[in-house]
């Protein structure tokens, strides 16, 4: 019996058509499958908080002022964000003109500057003066709970800080001037090394070269990173300045003994490199160690015992990559902002594990870029500032944009998007 063909090209075709819909049942179920799997990876994506920079702020300063290197930057509890910078003894002749008597622009600003949200200038101080020993480099400054400014001193002879009014007005000295001076002492091979100096990491009165101080609200106590030639976190009562503990890397007892260079290959250092760059205490009362040139980031208990440690760029050699930081401000501080002067960015970095989860910025001298980042500071709506040292001299402020999924590693330059 012969097929008829009519009947077996029907049957065919409807087993085609059976074979199609079901593959396209299938595909429509994966296509599904897919776009769960998608969803449930955005869902579990890193987040990170987002900045972009405001390149018109601050406003201009007034009497044809213009920044020197600029090495320390808070916000106090008014949101108004406070600089100190080296004026006219780091600027270049030709920076200048209006000291020298030879043009109508420019001239050092006053050390101490005081900014509202806004970019306005509000105050100005600073300089040597009765009663305190001005130092010969300022570095650091930092308003307590009091309203009071702390301003740090890290040149050669600097054993000093200097404790201020908001208006200027001197407070306290804790540390004397040359106390580590030392006729004879050979310069070493690490920054912040000088002939004729030597450390004194156990000294109970005097520091060596102070990089920048934090004053803990709830216990009254200042904690020094100390610093530039000493290598050690000292402790002070934030009153009356009297010494109250002290510690090297990994809790140790300072030692003062001269360090070879630092090597990313070697097992770490068993005290700090210098300079000890910041000493920071978190909203769970931990303090965060800046060891920049180790490019290592400790963290201790109020009491310095050691808790951990973490590398970043540990490759970086020169100045290093750990430079300064600030807490993000959610609760639990989620997130450490680090400033890294010689890769030029910032990093954005988990608190509890460590881990670096983006960065921004890059070298250059335009906004969002940098020449030398080394100090940061955060508002209380989450913007950040951050000034620069060597030729950079200068402050921005990177806007708060909210939490963003890491797309990835290194941003860039944070231009706005509109």
């Amino acid at each position: 019996m012969r097929e008829n063909p009519k009947i077996v090209m029907r049957s065919r075709n409807v087993l085609v058509g059976v074979g199609f819909a079901g593959l396209l049942i299938v595909l429509g179920i994966a296509q599904a499958a897919l776009q769960k799997g998608v969803a449930a990876q955005s869902d579990t994506a890193t987040m990170a908080p987002y900045f972009e920079v405001d390149p018109l702020w601050p406003k201009p300063l007034p009497n044809h002022w213009v920044l020197g290197s600029a090495i320390g930057v808070w916000v106090d509890s008014d949101d108004h964000i406070w600089i100190i910078h080296r004026s006219s003894a780091t600027l270049a002749d030709n920076e200048k003109p209006l000291e020298m008597k030879t043009g109508e622009c420019c001239a050092g600003a006053p050390p101490v500057l005081e900014f509202d949200q806004e970019g306005n200038l509000l105050r100005h101080w600073g300089g040597p003066g009765e009663g305190y020993e001005w130092p010969d480099s300022n570095h650091g400054i930092f308003v307590d709970y009091k309203g009071n400014v702390w301003i740090g001193g890290n040149g050669p002879a600097d054993s000093e800080l200097l404790k201020f009014t908001k208006d200027g007005k001197f407070l306290l000295q804790v540390g004397k001037k040359g106390a580590r001076r030392k006729a004879g002492a050979v310069a070493g091979k690490n920054e912040g090394d000088v002939a004729n100096f030597a450390g004194g990491s156990n000294d109970e009165v005097s520091f060596g070269r102070v990089a920048k101080i934090f004053v803990d609200q709830k216990a009254n106590e200042a904690y020094i990173a100390d610093g530039y030639l000493n290598k050690r976190v000292a402790v002070l009562d934030a009153d009356t300045g009297k010494m109250k503990r002290w510690w090297g890397a990994y809790g140790n007892k300072p030692d003062d003994t001269p360090l070879p260079p630092y090597d990313p290959s070697a097992p770490p250092a068993q005290q700090f490199y210098n300079p000890v760059h910041c000493a920071d205490m978190s909203v769970d009362r931990m303090i965060y160690v800046c060891d920049r040139v180790g490019d290592r980031l400790q963290v201790f208990t109020p009491d310095g015992k050691f808790v951990k440690e973490a590398f970043f760029e540990k490759e970086t050699k020169n100045a290093g990559s750990v430079w300064d930081i600030a807490f993000s401000k959610d609760p639990e501080q989620r997130y450490i902002f680090m400033a890294d002067g010689v890769n030029e960015k910032v990093k954005v970095i988990d608190r509890q594990t460590l881990r670096e989860l983006t960065t921004f910025g890059d070298g250059g001298r335009q906004p969002g870029q940098f020449y030398g980042v080394h100090s940061i500071a955060i508002d209380s709506k989450g913007n950040l500032y951050t000034t620069e040292t060597y030729e950079g001299k200068r402050i921005q402020r990177f806007v708060y944009k909210g939490l963003k999924p890491v797309s990835k590693l290194n941003q860039g330059t944070v231009w706005p998007s509109h």
